[in-house]
Order: structure tokens, then sequence, then C-alpha cells
């Protein structure tokens, strides 16, 4: 089971991916869209900005995602990592989760 993280202005890499690793026989985990698109318009579509419950609900849904993968792909697009992927990826770690990236990574003061 493949868990995908990174940053949903990606989305269209998300869905790209998900469909190829889907199609080589992975199971995929990956962030809930919550806006639809030309190619998932069946996506969830609130009229209003989420309120704070939904927004602490996805914070604690997504983590859970990490924890049940056999290992973790970041959608790294331009080098891009947010501070909330930053935290999948440390979760990811501490429970001895393989991390991969999408694209080529540096890690946080490795260009210091």
């Amino acid at each position: 089971m493949i868990t995908l993280c990174g940053s949903m202005r990606f989305r269209d890499d998300f869905e790209r991916l998900e469909a190829d690793l889907t199609l080589a026989g992975h199971v995929v985990l990956a962030p809930t869209a919550l806006a639809p698109t030309a190619l998932a318009p069946t996506a969830l579509a609130p009229t209003e900005e989420l309120t704070v419950e939904e927004r602490a609900r996805l914070g604690r849904i997504h983590p859970q995602k990490v924890a049940m993968a056999d290992e973790v792909l970041v959608v790294n697009v331009s080098g891009h990592v947010g501070e909330s992927t930053r935290r999948e990826i440390e979760h990811a770690v501490s429970l001895g989760i393989p991390v991969r990236y999408l694209e080529p990574h540096v890690p946080d003061g490795a260009d210091d």
C-alpha cells in the first residue's frame, strides 16, 4: 500500500500517480480532493471554507493513511515540500515506513 503526500496544488500529479500506481497493481491512499475538476467531477465541493472541525478531522485522517502504508511517496513537484507534508514524512519515518520522492529531494539543511 502506497500513501501519497504533498500539496494539493499538485492535484493533477496526484491523480496521475494514483491512476498509474493502481494500474501497476498497488493500493493507493491519497489526500481527499475537496473541489471538483474536469478529471474528478464528483469530488466534494464545499460551498464555503472548511470549518475548524472539518480541518481538524482532515488533519487526523491523513496521518492514519500514512500509518497504514508500506511506503510513502512524496509528490514534491519542483522540490516543494510544505510544513504539513514535512510532518507526514516525520510521522512515516518515526513508524519505520520508507519514504521516497517523486523528484530528487534535498533534505532541509543539506544545502546550507
